[in-house]
């Protein structure tokens, strides 16, 4: 898969990397594994599935583009390959529950949106 071709360049896919030397998943684009240092990482597409680590309702808007969209949920997701990320959700997600993502318009760009998984 195209190191492109994620949400971050309006594809709707989550990708990640894992170390073909000690297995560390990491979410960051990185040359090498950042656990071990080997250069062996190999891109991966997400599930989109996971757990809320974290929740904030963010009520002020920082840049003018981001002022329709007040309030807005940004949560930290454990996902269920292993690593942890950050992204926009549903204002009643709360800490632990289990969620999908989904795509969404946010500021003139895609973003990961995660939804309770029913």
């Amino acid at each position: 898969m195209s190191e492109s071709a994620d949400w971050t360049a309006g594809h709707e896919a989550i990708l990640y990397q894992s170390c073909e030397s000690c297995g560390t998943t990491q979410y960051f684009r990185r040359a090498f594994c950042a656990a071990c240092g080997a250069v062996g990482v190999v891109e991966k597409r997400a599930s989109g599935e996971g757990r809320v680590y974290a929740t904030s309702l963010v009520c002020r808007a920082a840049t003018a583009e981001t002022r329709a969209h007040v309030p807005y949920n940004i949560v930290l997701i454990d996902t269920v390959e292993g690593f942890r990320m950050m992204a926009h959700g549903e204002r009643e997600l709360a800490i632990g529950d289990e969620v999908a993502a989904r795509f969404a318009p946010f500021a003139g760009r895609i973003v990961p949106y995660f939804t309770k998984r029913k």
